[in-house]
């Protein structure tokens, strides 16, 4: 009975994730899946050239740093156009949340919270669930802590070989991630260097073992029986000491004050894994980009320019604020015990997240294990009845528990299934110039034209066939990567923001014409104080097109 009502309710929740999943999933695009396409398509038919082909720059070299997923989604868009990129997107987004759910229901044993805490985090990643190729590796890194969790847990080979494929995966499909897979080896790692220091100094072995030296010793030498006799002795009363200790010691770890330190021996095997594993980014044919992409990106101005890699402002993130004032509510003020590896998880992750807002995704993500597992301690210690979850989860799944989560969840997925059908399907023209791309082709030789264009939608003007100034792909247009003098980024965004006189940046890159939002600052000048070099060839609702006077 007890079995039936676990498949029974394992069914349900896979069903609603799934739905929740769909709703959430954004029918239109960000600008990334329009260069996605068009790298997949050049790598199709030309392979890694190691140069870009999309912007009028000349001799810009490109890494293709997420080759793999540009050609799966060129090959998808090839088949079934922009529809079965949406329903790709849609089926990793359900793959995800399922995952977040299935390794939670079988790491903590309790799926009642599994399930909620799995609505939780999609809804709280709802922004980063698109097109992308970190949707595929969001799924690659919470299966990732899942097979280091079963490793040393039971040191089965199937394990340690999953997690060596993992990053062959990630290096082919999203390069820029690659050096974040081996900060999840490093809490296990860190718990069990200080396990061990903490052994050797309690149980002080090396004083242990300084005097069983000294005694093999003597005992080699004539004439040194009373010292060997005095030796002995010290080592008698030393491991008499010990075996206190170790007794002591044990009541404590069985039941610690708020942190729990284990020694985990299967530990070095894992650290073996992932050194096995530093040598998978050589496995693409990128070279040795795995190792050197994210370094060159920290050196450059693009993480200090694009939104998603700027620091979080916790006070703009009201879902996230909550969700750390939930741990520390747990971790203060309950009786709950954190292992001491979760702890560096979660404030390694609240550091990554507060330095660069995208990672809310990992915290998210990864953070439900742990979340999952405090609330189980709280549930221990406060509702025993209850614990684990099985008297709820029974009621659950009786006609009317499943009634009201029925309801309920397709109440909110009902919710954002009609917010995303109310913006447009694929491409949003408020963002995108359609209808000024369409001008462009049919009425300029772009064979000969330099287009201005803005960050935003130039992936969208590549993606038409129209050579581009600067388009999302942020480090291509770098110094640290292009191999160019010039910072191409920055005069981008100098330019935009009137940091830089657009007129001096038109003429240095011998620019033609401009294409610009209405409501553009650059757009806002010319109109008003340098019409005379400026001749309108197009505007709609939201775009302008300009050529340059000579």
């Amino acid at each position: 009975m007890k079995k039936k009502a676990n498949i029974q309710f394992t069914i349900l929740a896979i069903i609603l994730i799934a739905i929740f999943c769909f709703a959430i999933t954004p029918i239109t695009f960000q600008n990334d899946t329009y260069y996605t396409i068009k790298v997949g398509e050049h790598i199709a038919q030309y392979g890694i050239d190691g140069q870009d082909p999309f912007s009028w720059h000349e001799d810009l070299g490109y890494t293709y740093p997420h080759w793999g997923y540009d050609v799966m989604t060129y090959f998808i868009y090839q088949v079934f156009g922009f529809m079965g990129i949406y329903v790709t997107t849609c089926i990793l987004s359900i793959i995800l949340g399922i995952s977040i759910y299935w390794i939670n229901k079988k790491l903590v044993k309790n799926q009642l919270f599994s399930f909620f805490i799995t609505i939780g985090v999609i809804f709280l990643i709802r922004g980063y669930i698109a097109a992308r190729a970190q949707l595929a590796t969001f799924i690659l890194f919470i299966w990732t802590i899942y097979f280091i969790e079963k490793f040393i847990q039971t040191k089965k080979i199937r394990y340690a070989i999953a997690l060596i494929i993992i990053p062959i995966i990630i290096a082919n499909t999203h390069v820029a991630v690659f050096p974040f897979y081996f900060i999840l080896y490093l809490p296990y790692i860190a718990e069990y260097i200080i396990a061990s220091i903490a052994q050797i100094i309690i149980y002080r072995e090396i004083k242990t073992k300084r005097l069983k030296m000294q005694i093999n010793k003597y005992e080699k030498i004539k004439g040194k029986e009373e010292e060997l006799e005095q030796l002995k002795k010290e080592l008698q009363e030393l491991e008499s000491y010990i075996d206190k200790v170790k007794v002591k010691r044990t009541k404590e770890l069985q039941n610690p004050y708020k942190i729990k330190l284990t020694k985990n021996s299967n530990i070095k095997w894992l650290i073996l894994v992932m050194i096995i594993c530093l040598f998978t980014g050589l496995c693409t044919p990128l070279g040795t980009t795995p190792y050197t992409y994210l370094l060159k990106t920290m050196e450059g101005n693009t993480t200090k320019n694009i939104n998603e890699h700027l620091p979080m402002t916790l006070s703009a993130e009201t879902e996230v604020s909550c969700t750390i004032i939930v741990f520390l509510a747990i971790l203060i003020f309950t009786k709950a015990k954190i292992k001491l590896n979760d702890l560096f998880m979660l404030g390694g992750l609240c550091c990554l997240m507060i330095s660069a807002r995208r990672q809310v995704t990992m915290f998210a993500i990864i953070g439900s294990l742990i979340l999952n597992r405090l609330l189980m301690e709280v549930m221990y210690y406060y509702v025993k009845e209850y614990y684990e979850g099985k008297e709820i989860k029974s009621k659950l799944v009786k006609t009317i528990g499943v009634v009201i989560l029925i309801i309920g969840m397709l109440g909110i997925s009902h919710h954002y299934v009609k917010k995303k059908y109310e913006k447009p399907f694929f491409i949003d023209e408020t963002t995108y110039p359609v209808k000024a791309a369409d001008y462009i082709l049919e009425n300029i030789d772009i064979t000969n034209a330099k287009f201005y264009n803005e960050y935003n939608y130039g992936s969208y003007l590549l993606f038409k066939g129209i050579p581009v100034f600067i388009d999302s792909r942020a480090d291509l247009y770098a110094p640290e990567f292009s191999g160019k003098e010039e910072d191409i980024f920055m005069d981008f965004i100098e330019t935009s923001g009137i940091g830089k006189f657009y007129g001096s940046i038109f003429e240095e890159y011998g620019m033609t014409h401009v294409i610009t939002y209405k409501n553009s600052k650059v757009n806002m000048l010319i109109t008003k104080t340098d019409q005379e070099n400026y001749k309108q060839l197009y505007e709609d609702d939201y775009f302008v097109i300009y050529e340059i006077v000579k």
